[in-house]
């Protein structure tokens, strides 16, 4: 349960980490925030943040196996990276209408998955 746990918090933390890197970019072209100054944009994001960082490092601390997790530091990084990326990709593609995913964004999924595979070979 502890890498489901892991992973879980990894996925939530994701989710709050690009919308605390990429939201803002949203909220401006919806002109929820086009006026506020740079400093409130960046205090916004870093509450965003906040919440991030209250499921990374619980994830990491669970999932480590210095904790008695079942990841080593390696592979919590490589998991988190692709993690991010999926979040990011759907993020990225679902709000930002002008995104599009090609063949050469693909490939590079498919080797940062293969790179995951590599990580937990025993």
């Amino acid at each position: 349960m502890q890498g489901f746990y892991t992973i879980l918090l990894l996925i939530v933390s994701n989710v709050f980490m690009t919308l605390a890197w990429y939201g803002h970019l949203k909220l401006q072209e919806m002109k929820v925030i086009s006026n506020w100054p740079l400093y409130a944009v960046i205090l916004f994001s870093w509450g965003i943040a906040l919440a991030e960082y209250s499921c990374q490092v619980p994830a990491n601390r669970i999932g480590f196996d210095g904790n008695g997790g079942p990841f080593s530091l390696m592979q919590l990084k490589v998991i988190q990276e692709v993690i991010t990326l999926v979040v990011f990709t759907l993020f990225s593609t679902l709000l930002f209408k002008g995104e599009v995913l090609h063949w050469n964004h693909i490939a590079a999924f498919g080797c940062l998955v293969l790179a995951v595979y590599f990580v937990l070979m025993k």
